[in-house]
């Protein structure tokens, strides 16, 4: 990479001095930066006013019901207060970027001038993550607006699946056609199903009607395969090690070259990129670290048959929307005064096909958008585990604290000039595939992709940052890349349930993000990283103020200021201020208020189930009540499923436990907001008005469970058993609070 950051210095230097040669500009806006600096002042003296208020109560109690109610409010918002606060860290610096491809050109004139690439593109289980679509993505990626010499692509096949390799033996001989129809025709959806899918017309074009035509043909030679579960026996010799014994957690390492750089050529004779097939060795009896442990298989294996100076991580569903998009990032790898302490560059996860009004806040835009462009302004964005380009250096040891690997070759400065199908370099690549091979070395710990948690992204990330590597955030008009996001409830609820044990890994280590993180990284970074980190702490807040002042409400005890009070200003305050700022945010970004509303909805419900439901399994998992696990989120699409939400309905047809406590709230606040409007009527309006306007705002959040429960007869209905055992707990907690008042 040096020589390349050395051209990059030379030719700015070389430039005209009233018009540098600049690839790339970052740009902040003063206003908004000014408008939330000021605005987290004042709603800071008003949350320190809050918690005024809270002590003043809990000193001088009526009643130990009293007590327990303002004990209950002051722990709650006190998390509140604490992921505010983490959120306002990103809000005051947001940095946005923007790239001059066309000065790159200057640059890099010839396919020698360009940085090799290594791709690597996981994938885990051919039933939940269709070997197809895995094949869209690796394609999307090859077709790169890149010199195809300089890119090598790693299918990681954690599953260990013959069928996912027949897929990818049927894409190598596709590529052959797809490139160069690609560059000629100057394709910018380079996934085939995307682009075709977009193009209904390519009857009316007869070499798009043939490049269809073969595609179909091998979509269905894949689907077949998949159809009968297994591969037929003319396929044998590329098979052998599918031996009766085999499982995909007993399994030897399987490293098949499918495409060799310059031995293969497309149907123009130009080179093919490089593809390569990897299944790791698996053992019952050593632990394989999950995701982590696949990318850093993947980037021993690519260190001794490439080792390219930059690395694309990519999530095997996620494909490449904009050819242009390593261009992009050479804008600022190849800058000098950046690529010193520059480790990675992340791009946002974007998702095609979420639906109009993204009923289950898919987009995850505040994770994925507006916390990166501001963590951006500090020391860069965490790792997203997808959509994001690595300096290999950067994964071992610091930038000023390198950590050797303990082989030279796989030394992220060696050079290898031995070709990959050469049994030197394939016998040296099946050994670091070795289920064994990291006993007793640094991987996971100081060299590579991190272990210790689910969240290898996040951890990574943090852990680079924490070493003295920087980041950035490049965010470009046209997607760069594009994903799948759930279709049901019940997926995205477990999805971030995952997530959640993986961030308290993190909160409970010695890498806490308050401890650790605030020292090493500064207070604004650990806070930042400590946004997420307490995520497992919102169900205890959204708990109470789902189901306390309700039960309150019930019994018509007041347990907020009157409308005449003047604590009832500070209270509409926050709770306006917060949405407000919130509402803002996505306006400003260009999104409609229904995304707003949805995402507000489902951080709520997420906070009832995934969130508190991982803060429950980790517990259990703490006590060795129960084992680790990972489950594959499922990227199949049942077509009903997918017709309901299209339609904008909640999916609700699989019964869950994590079901339950959104359905007993909103059983117990559409109680309570019957019972408060009778109250109110009867006069009770001063005393009694906060807590039916909260009670009525969530009963409106919690239309699609009375729509689930009462009104629809379809597949995704909520199931009568979870309806009968909420109604049971809502009864129960009513008797069990009416029990409290009366003995306390």
């Amino acid at each position: 990479m040096e020589e390349y950051r050395a051209r990059a210095a030379a030719a700015a230097a070389a430039a005209p001095k009233p018009l540098p040669l600049n690839s790339h500009t970052q740009h902040i806006s003063p206003r908004a930066t000014t408008f939330n600096r000021l605005f987290a002042a004042l709603y800071s003296l008003a949350i320190l006013a809050l918690f005024y208020h809270h002590l003043s109560s809990l000193f001088n109690p009526i009643s130990f019901t009293s007590f327990f109610i303002s004990l209950s409010l002051f722990i709650s918002d006190l998390v509140l207060a604490f992921s505010w606060v983490a959120c306002q860290s990103n809000r005051m610096n947001p940095l946005r970027r923007r790239e001059f491809l066309g000065n790159l050109k200057l640059l890099l004139k010839k396919d020698s001038d360009f940085p090799a690439l290594d791709v690597f593109i996981c994938t885990a289980d051919p039933y939940k993550e269709p070997p197809m679509n895995v094949v869209n993505t690796a394609l999307s990626v090859m077709a790169y607006d890149y010199p195809t010499s300089k890119i090598s692509v790693y299918v990681s096949d954690d599953g260990g699946s013959a069928l996912t390799l027949f897929a990818f033996m049927e894409a190598a001989k596709f590529a052959a056609v797809w490139l160069p129809f690609c560059r000629k025709n100057e394709v910018v959806e380079r996934n085939p199903d995307a682009f075709f899918a977009s193009n209904k017309d390519y009857y009316c074009n007869p070499e798009m009607e043939k490049i269809k035509i073969m595609y179909e043909k091998m979509k269905m030679g894949v689907e077949n395969v998949m159809e009968k579960g297994e591969v037929g026996n003319e396929e044998h010799l590329a098979f052998h090690k599918w031996t009766k014994s085999f499982t995909s957690h007993n399994h030897p390492a399987i490293i098949q070259v499918l495409l060799e750089s310059g031995k293969n050529k497309d149907i123009v004779g130009e080179s093919l990129p490089n593809l390569i097939y990897v299944s790791r060795q698996k053992s019952v009896t050593s632990h394989h670290h999950f995701k982590a442990g696949a990318l850093n298989n993947l980037l021993r294996v690519s260190a001794t048959m490439t080792n390219a100076p930059l690395i694309l991580t990519s999530d095997c569903d996620v494909y490449s929307n904009d050819p242009q998009t390593p261009n992009r990032v050479l804008c600022y790898f190849l800058d000098s005064k950046l690529a010193r302490n520059l480790s990675y560059i992340q791009f946002p996860q974007l998702f095609h096909g979420v639906n109009k009004n993204d009923i289950y806040a898919s987009d995850f835009k505040r994770l994925y958008i507006f916390n990166p462009m501001g963590m951006d302004g500090l020391l860069g964005p965490a790792y997203l585990g997808t959509g994001c380009f690595f300096a290999r250096r950067a994964l071992f040891g610091g930038p000023s604290s390198f950590e050797p690997p303990e082989l030279p070759q796989l030394d992220p400065n060696h050079v290898v000039k031995t070709a990959i199908c050469s049994q030197q370099v394939l016998d040296l690549a099946h050994v670091v595939a070795g289920c064994d091979y990291e006993n007793n070395t640094k991987w996971g710990s100081k060299i590579g992709f991190r272990y210790g948690s689910l969240v290898e992204d996040y951890f990574t990330g943090y852990h680079l940052q924490s070493e003295g590597w920087r980041s950035l955030f490049c965010n470009p008009k046209r997607a760069a890349f594009y994903g799948d996001a759930p279709i049901t409830l019940l997926d995205g609820m477990n999805q971030v349930k995952r997530w959640v044990i993986g961030l308290l890994d993190v909160a409970v280590s010695k890498y806490n993000t308050i401890t650790f993180g605030v020292r090493t990284l500064g207070l604004l970074m650990g806070l930042s990283y400590s946004y997420n980190i307490f995520w497992a702490l919102l169900p205890f807040s959204v708990i109470v103020y789902a189901f306390l002042p309700q039960l309150a409400l019930i019994n018509g005890i007041s347990i907020f200021p009157k409308v005449l009070d003047p604590w009832f200003v500070l209270y509409a305050f926050l709770f306006l201020g917060a949405y407000g700022q919130d509402l803002f945010e996505f306006i400003l970004e260009g999104y409609a208020f229904h995304k707003w509303w949805n995402d507000q909805r489902i951080w709520s419900i997420r906070a009832l189930s995934g969130f508190f439901f991982g803060f429950i399994e980790f517990v259990l998992r703490s006590f060795k009540i129960s084992a680790l696990s990972f489950n594959v989120t499922s990227k199949v699409i049942d077509q009903e499923q997918s017709k309901r939400y299209y339609q904008g309905l909640f999916d609700f047809g699989t019964p869950s436990p994590m079901f339950v406590p959104m359905t007993t709230a909103s059983i117990v606040n559409f109680t309570a907001g019957v019972i408060g409007i009778w109250r109110l009527l009867g006069g009770a309006w001063e005393q009694l008005f906060l807590q039916v306007f909260l009670t009525g705002f969530v009963v409106i959040n919690c239309w699609p469970l009375y729509e689930a429960m009462v009104f629809r007869n379809d597949g995704g209905k909520l199931p009568p058993k979870i309806t009968f055992i909420s109604l049971f707990l809502a009864l129960l907690l009513y008797s069990l609070f009416f029990a409290f008042l009366h003995v306390f």
